[in-house]
């Protein structure tokens, strides 16, 4: 990454919160890395980690006839608008990985998998609020997933720049003032119609009863 060296060590290790989560893989540890840097200077991880992501996609992207369609550019009013809403984001508190919470997030990212889903909700009909409060009762949640990335960090740049989605509800999760989210569950697993699907799961302590938000 050209901007790596941008960030401290001690920058890293404060946000590298999964380092030692067993449960976790590389990838999935990455996603709670980045979205922690993210959250210690928003603006910074704007010029470095994301400038690096949409260099990178945009180099991908460029053999398809249809380049011009699908590549980010400079005037993207979600990359503008992201600006604005990093702009104020600092030193905010960090997430923490939870191994029962990310069973929970792997569960439902095995049924996308196994089902052919795009969709909160379980195959069984169940939405995300229950699956979640079955383990953590009485808290607020969210839920972001995301499709066709199996990289941690162009999972998070995804969801962060959240193109196409008008209400923004995976950036505002992941930049969370309001609820308090601390506690993140993270699975990446194999998806028949898109490669790869990641479902994260955020849950803030200690109980509270807030309306529950589901984005993908």
């Amino acid at each position: 990454m050209a901007h790596a060296q941008s960030w401290t060590d001690a920058e890293y290790q404060l946000a590298n919160t999964a380092k030692n989560s067993y449960y976790l893989s590389n990838e999935e540890k990455n996603i709670v890395m980045f979205m922690n840097l993210i959250r210690i200077d928003g603006e910074k991880f704007y010029y470095t980690f994301l400038e690096d992501y949409i260099n990178d996609y945009n180099s991908k992207v460029r053999k398809y006839r249809n380049y011009n369609d699908l590549k980010i550019s400079k005037n993207n009013p979600y990359y503008l608008s992201l600006l604005t809403h990093l702009r104020g984001i600092k030193n905010l508190p960090v997430f923490y990985p939870d191994d029962k919470l990310s069973m929970v997030s792997r569960n439902h990212a095995l049924d996308l998998s196994k089902n052919n889903l795009d969709t909160h909700e379980s195959s069984n009909g169940d939405k995300f609020s229950k699956r979640i409060s079955k383990y953590f009762p009485n808290r607020t949640m969210s839920e972001n997933i995301d499709f066709g990335y199996s990289n941690g960090l162009d999972i998070v740049c995804h969801l962060l720049l959240d193109c196409g989605v008008p209400s923004l509800g995976h950036r505002f999760t992941i930049i969370d003032q309001k609820s308090k989210f601390n506690m993140v569950g993270i699975s990446i697993q194999r998806h028949p119609s898109y490669r790869w699907c990641a479902v994260i799961d955020y849950v803030a302590n200690p109980k509270v009863t807030i309306p529950t938000y589901e984005n993908f």
